[in-house]
C-alpha cells in the first residue's frame, strides 16, 4: 500500500532509506566526474585516439547492458564502424578493436575469460570495474581498468559506466559527449529532486506518483529515448518492484489491445469508470519518452499526443540543453529516484534492492 504522505516528510524519508539508496542515486553527477578524472589520469584520450575497426560492447549482468542500450542508440545507425553488442569478447576481435565493459561482479569469471581474449588479441579494452577479483587480475596492465571511485551500493553504477564509455567514444571520434556537462546537469538534476522538495516541484517524487498503482506503459518517441526507457523499467523493477511495458511508439503501435487500452486511459472517456467493472483490465499509466530533437522527432511526438492526448511526456530537452547524452543520463537518473521514492513509499525498499 503507498503511503504517499511519505514523500514529503523528510524525516519519515530519512528514516525509510535505511540503505542510503537516495544519496547514492544523487551521487551520479559525482560518479561522472570521477570517472572523467579516472580516465584523464589513464590516459584514455592517448590510448582510444585511433579509429577502430569495430567497437564491441560487452553485455553481462546488471547495468552495462542498459548502457550498451543507451551508447548503441546514441551512435546511430550512421555510425562510421561496426558496433557489436555481445555478452562474451567473440574470437575474431583482434588488434584493430575497441573491447568496451562494465561490471559491478569482480567474480565473472565469463568477463574475466573475456577481457583476457580481448588484449591477448591485442584490442584496445577498458572496463569499469572493481579493482579485485578474477577481472581485475585479467585487466591488469594489459588493460584500461576504471574501479569506482564514489562508494554506491550495488545498482548504482549506471552513470558511471556511461561516462566511460562516452569518453571512449568521444577521444575515438565516433560521438560528441561532453561529460563535464553530464556531470553538472545530474547535480543539478538531483538537486530538484532532493527528499527537501515536495512532490508538486519534486520532478522524480512527481513521477514515482504518476505511476502509482498503475502499470507504466514507457514508449520512447526516438531510439534513445526507448533505451532509457529500458533502464527505467529496470530500476523500477528493482526498487519498487513494478513491471512496465517499454517500447518504441511505432511498436507500440503493433499491440492494439494495450494501445486501445492507453488511448482509453488518456482520453478522459473513462474517468468516472470502476476498473473492477472490467476483470483483469488493470489501470495503465502512459509516459511518452522523448531525448531527440528535430523535425522527425517533433513529427513524431505531435502524432503521438494527438493519439495520446493525456499522456505525460519526458522531454528532458526542454528543461537542459547539451545534447542526447545529457538528456539521456538526466532522464535516467530522474527514473532512478523515482524508483527510489516509490519503493520507499510503498515498502518494497527495506533491504538491499539487489
Amino acid at each position: 500500500m503507498l503511503d504517499d504522505t511519505l514523500l514529503d516528510d523528510p524525516s519519515r524519508l530519512a528514516d525509510a532509506d535505511t540503505g542510503g539508496w537516495l544519496r547514492a542515486a544523487a551521487r551520479a553527477g559525482a560518479q561522472v566526474r570521477s570517472t572523467a578524472e579516472a580516465a584523464a589520469e589513464a590516459g584514455v584520450e592517448r590510448i582510444f585516439s585511433e579509429r577502430p575497426r569495430a567497437v564491441v560492447l560487452v553485455t553481462r549482468p546488471g547495468h552495462s547492458v542498459a548502457v550498451a542500450n543507451v551508447v548503441m542508440a546514441l551512435l546511430g545507425p550512421g555510425c562510421s564502424v561496426p558496433v557489436v553488442l555481445a555478452d562474451e569478447v567473440p574470437p575474431w576481435v583482434g588488434a584493430l578493436d575497441v573491447v568496451l565493459a562494465h561490471t559491478e561482479d569482480p567474480g565473472d569469471r565469463v568477463l574475466a575469460e573475456s577481457i583476457d581474449r580481448a588484449v591477448r588479441r591485442g584490442a584496445r579494452t577498458l572496463l569499469t570495474a572493481p579493482d579485485s577479483g578474477p577481472i581485475a587480475a585479467a585487466a591488469a596492465g594489459r588493460a584500461v581498468l576504471l574501479p569506482p571511485r564514489i562508494d554506491v551500493p550495488p545498482g548504482f553504477s549506471f552513470p558511471r559506466a556511461l561516462a566511460a564509455w562516452l569518453l571512449v567514444l568521444h577521444s575515438l571520434g565516433l560521438l560528441k559527449a561532453d561529460v563535464e556537462l553530464i556531470a553538472d546537469e545530474l547535480d543539478r538534476e538531483a538537486e530538484r529532486d532532493h527528499p527537501m522538495h515536495e512532490s508538486f516541484v519534486n520532478p522524480a517524487k512527481s513521477l514515482a506518483l504518476r505511476v502509482a498503482d498503475r502499470t507504466p506503459l514507457l514508449w520512447g518517441l526516438d531510439e534513445v529515448a526507448t533505451s532509457v526507457g529500458m533502464h527505467g523499467a529496470g530500476v523500477l523493477a528493482a526498487f519498487a518492484g513494478v513491471a512496465c511495458d517499454v517500447a518504441g511508439y511505432s511498436q507500440a503501435l503493433t499491440r492494439p489491445v494495450l494501445h486501445r487500452r492507453a488511448v482509453q486511459g488518456t482520453s478522459g472517456a473513462d474517468l468516472f469508470a470502476d476498473p473492477d467493472d472490467e476483470p483483469g483490465s488493470g489501470l495503465v499509466r502512459v509516459l511518452l519518452l522523448a531525448v531527440r530533437q528535430g523535425p522527425v522527432a517533433d513529427a513524431v511526438r505531435h502524432a503521438a499526443e494527438d493519439a495520446l492526448p493525456g499522456a505525460d511526456v519526458l522531454e528532458p530537452a526542454v528543461e537542459v540543453a547539451g545534447g542526447d547524452a545529457v538528456s539521456a543520463a538526466l532522464l535516467a537518473l530522474r527514473f532512478e529516484l523515482a524508483a527510489l521514492y516509490l519503493g520507499l513509499a510503498a515498502g518494497t525498499l527495506g533491504g538491499n534492492p539487489y
